[in-house]
C-alpha cells in the first residue's frame, strides 16, 4: 500500500496503515488480474478494494492449504484455521477492529462503506463448503456455492464503486460479474482443481459430453487431450459468456470513476477465456494465460478512460461552481443535473459525473 493511497483514504493510524498494507501484498501476489485493475480505481477507494480481496485470498489459502511453505495442511487444520478465521471475522466486524491484520482492515473498510455483514457470512459458508465438497451434480448446485463464493465478492464491492442508480438496481449485475469471473478461473485452473481433489464443471455436463473424473485424472496425468473433454469445456464457456452478458449492463451503472477498472476487468477476464479457447481449451494439463503485450493493451485502454472521467468530473465541478457563484443565495445547494451517485463511505458521495449510460462494454 502507497503512503498516497493510505493518506486519500484517511487512514492515519500506523496499525490500521500496516494491515491495509498486508492486504495489498496479498492482492497483488494472487490476484494479478484484478490487482492491475484496481490501480485504476481513485486512489482513495483502493485500499479498500484490497482489504476485500485480501481477506477473500487469505480465506481462500487455507481451503487450499497454500502460502504456508511447508507441507499441505491436513483436512482437520485447515477446517481449524478457517474456524479461527471466522471467529476473529464474527469479533472483528462486531468491534470494528481486530489484532489480526487482515480482519482489521476489513472491518474497517465495512465500517466505512457500510457493507452488509451477511456477504461475509455467506462468503464464509462457501469456503466451509471447500473443505468437503469435491464436485457438483448440477450447473445449478454450482451456482448455488457461486453465490457464497462469488456473487457476494460483487455485491461487497458495490458500495466500495459507487452507483449513479439506485444501489439495488446495479447489484444483480455485480453479483454476476462476480460470478463470471470465478467460472473464467474454474475453466483456466481444471487441472489445477483436479490436484486439489476438486472439480468445479458439474458432473452432468461432463456427462453430456462422455467425460468422468477418471477421464479427466488419464489427461491431467499423461498430458494427452481428448475430444470430449475440449467439448465439455467448451459447453461451460458458452455458459460463462452467457453470464458475462448478464453482468456487462451494470457496468454503466458505476460511477463514472469507477468504470475504468471495472472495465478493465470485465475485458481482461474475457480474455483468459480467449486464452483457453486459442490454447485448444488444454486446461486440464495447463493454465492458459493472456498474452502480456494483450494486457498492456488493455490497462492503456483503461488507464486513458480513467484520465477522460477524470476529466468529465472537473468540468462538471466547474460548472457547478459557475452556477453557483450567480446565486443570490449562496448557501442554498445547486441542483445537480446529473444523476447523484449512489456511494458510501458513511454515507456520502464523491460527486462525480455520470456518463452516458450506455457506455460500450468492448
Amino acid at each position: 500500500m502507497t503512503d498516497r493511497e493510505l493518506d486519500a483514504a484517511g487512514i492515519a493510524d500506523p496499525a490500521l496503515r500496516q494491515a491495509y498494507t498486508h492486504c495489498r501484498r496479498l492482492n497483488a501476489r494472487h490476484g494479478k488480474t484484478y490487482f492491475l485493475a484496481t490501480r485504476l480505481l481513485p486512489v482513495e477507494r483502493r485500499p479498500a478494494v484490497h482489504a476485500l480481496y485480501g481477506f477473500a485470498r487469505w480465506a481462500d489459502d487455507i481451503v487450499d492449504a497454500l502460502g504456508t511453505g511447508g507441507p499441505a495442511a491436513s483436512a482437520d487444520d485447515r477446517a481449524a484455521r478457517l474456524a479461527r478465521l471466522q471467529r476473529e471475522l464474527e469479533t472483528g466486524l462486531r468491534a470494528g477492529d481486530s489484532d489480526e491484520p487482515v480482519v482489521r482492515a476489513l472491518a474497517d473498510t465495512a465500517g466505512r462503506y457500510a457493507i452488509d455483514h451477511r456477504h461475509f457470512a455467506d462468503f464464509m459458508t462457501a469456503m466451509r463448503a471447500d473443505l468437503d465438497v469435491t464436485g457438483y451434480a448440477t450447473y445449478r448446485d454450482l451456482r448455488g456455492y457461486t453465490y457464497g463464493s462469488a456473487e457476494v465478492i460483487g455485491l461487497q464491492m458495490l458500495p466500495v464503486l459507487g452507483t449513479v442508480v439506485p444501489r439495488e438496481e446495479a447489484e444483480p449485475h455485480a453479483a454476476a460479474l462476480g460470478v463470471a469471473f470465478q467460472l473464467t478461473n474454474f475453466l483456466r485452473d481444471v487441472g489445477e482443481d483436479l490436484d486439489r481433489g476438486r472439480v468445479y464443471l458439474p458432473a452432468d455436463l461432463l456427462a453430456a459430453h462422455g467425460v468422468d473424473r477418471d477421464l479427466l485424472r488419464w489427461s491431467r496425468d499423461t498430458g494427452r487431450p481428448d475430444r470430449r473433454i475440449t467439448a465439455a469445456l467448451r459447453e461451460f464457456e458458452r455458459l460463462t459468456r452467457e453470464v458475462y452478458r448478464d453482468a456487462a449492463p451494470g457496468l454503466a451503472m458505476l460511477e463514472p470513476v469507477s468504470r475504468p477498472c471495472i472495465r478493465t476487468a470485465f475485458v481482461l477476464y474475457g480474455g483468459i477465456l480467449d486464452a483457453v479457447a486459442e490454447d485448444g481449451y488444454r486446461s486440464v494439463q495447463r493454465r492458459a494465460v493472456v498474452p502480456r503485450r494483450r494486457r498492456a493493451v488493455v490497462a492503456a485502454d483503461g488507464l486513458a478512460r480513467v484520465v477522460a472521467a477524470r476529466l468529465r468530473a472537473r468540468r462538471a465541478g466547474n460548472r457547478n461552481v459557475a452556477t453557483s457563484a450567480t446565486e443570490t443565495t449562496p448557501t442554498t445547494p445547486t441542483e445537480q443535473t446529473t444523476q447523484t451517485p449512489q456511494t458510501t463511505p458513511a454515507g456520502t458521495a464523491t460527486g462525480a459525473a455520470s456518463e452516458p449510460m450506455q457506455e460500450r462494454v468492448a
